[in-house]
């Protein structure tokens, strides 16, 4: 009788994690475990001195990402302390634990990247110094992983103009952003209002005029009510005493579905905000930080099969033909794979083209 593969997926924010979810869910076939963001010493000195709260890799977040693992009585193995893994799926490459070199490992965009600061370049051209200093514009040039599942066309774009390497990246689409319509099946009592979503700017050291902002905000509005959702990781006291002194008429919520928000607003905010994604699908007037021409040419695929798609890739490096394609020949080869894998499965016909592969719907 042969053994079940082992499965490690390194999990983040709730979002990162729900997405790993989702994804152990289609490969049931696999003996999954779960972990919490990790790093080698000096990333656990780093949290121990309290240097992380503001990164999936504080404290704060990994107590989030414990609760709902337990909640689902999923298998947890805190720091992939077990080591006997035949793949590894990694939600961030921006820290990279030594524990995983050497193995399969599939890398899982999370959602909107950041803005390529003034450290990208630096970056980019020094790989010694922290990528975690570029932010999440940094992520997957590590290049330490063995397949990249991106969010769409658009992204695999953006992806190798910084630098990935266009072999390893394959377009699947990302869970909680691959159905966007699922989202208006709510019971958010409200409707009919202007959604402002904000980002935790300042809590990751960036610069923001949170105050112009809000001012902003009350101007696209018009008079008609205002909403304000806070991001989890803010500094709640701080950000409801600016909205409170800035625009008294408007509502603040710290909790609750901020998709379900969307789907009932009229108008949506953003700032830096993957919801802005959520907005565009369902047709929203959205105004964000970034172009919204340019959101619309990254906006991830909206076919409702990211998690069945990164299974597809993980089986391929499973059945073997990840270890040969480590080699960036045998890319063209595993994307022609998962599209026969999804036509002998019954799934909608996909397409499979680009230099390591796209699937959808």
């Amino acid at each position: 009788m042969m053994s079940r593969s082992k499965a490690l997926f390194i999990c983040g924010s709730i979002n990162q994690t729900t997405q790993m979810h989702q994804i152990a869910r289609e490969l049931p076939e696999v003996d999954a475990f779960f972990t919490p963001y990790y790093g080698d010493r000096e990333v656990e000195l780093m949290r121990a001195l309290g240097a992380l709260e503001s990164t999936i890799g504080g404290n704060k977040l990994r107590r989030r990402c414990f609760e709902y693992l337990r909640e689902h009585g999923l298998r947890i193995d805190d720091g992939g302390r077990r080591g006997d893994y035949d793949l590894v799926l990694h939600c961030s490459d921006l820290v990279w634990p030594s524990n995983i070199t050497g193995k399969n490992v599939v890398l899982v965009q999370e959602g909107m990247t950041d803005p390529e600061s003034l450290l990208f370049p630096l970056i980019k051209r020094l790989p010694s110094l922290p990528r975690w200093l570029a932010g999440t514009s940094a992520t997957g040039l590590s290049d330490r992983y063995t397949r990249f599942c991106v969010a769409s066309p658009g992204y695999r774009d953006l992806f190798v103009r910084r630098g990935v390497r266009p072999e390893k990246v394959v377009v699947t689409g990302i869970p909680n952003f691959d159905d966007c319509k699922r989202y208006r099946d709510n019971e958010f009592p409200f409707r009919g209002y202007v959604l402002v979503c904000t980002s935790d700017i300042r809590e990751v050291f960036w610069y923001e005029n949170r105050a112009r902002f809000i001012r902003r905000a009350r101007q696209i509005a018009a008079g008609r009510p205002l909403l304000f959702k806070l991001h989890p990781n803010e500094k709640v006291s701080r950000a409801v005493a600016e909205i409170g002194r800035l625009a008294p008429e408007a509502s603040v919520l710290t909790g609750g579905c901020a998709e379900h928000m969307v789907a009932n607003c009229d108008v949506l905010i953003c700032q830096y905000s993957s919801l802005a994604y959520v907005g565009l699908a369902l047709g929203k007037e959205v105004h964000s930080f970034f172009d919204i021409d340019e959101l619309r040419r990254l906006m991830p695929l909206q076919h409702g099969r990211a998690a069945q798609n990164i299974a597809d890739v993980c089986r391929g490096l499973l059945a073997g033909a990840g270890r040969a394609a480590r080699e960036p020949s045998a890319a063209p080869a595993e994307a022609q794979a998962v599209f026969a894998r999804s036509r002998m499965n019954g799934l909608p016909e996909r397409a499979a083209s680009g230099e390591a592969g796209e699937v959808r719907a």
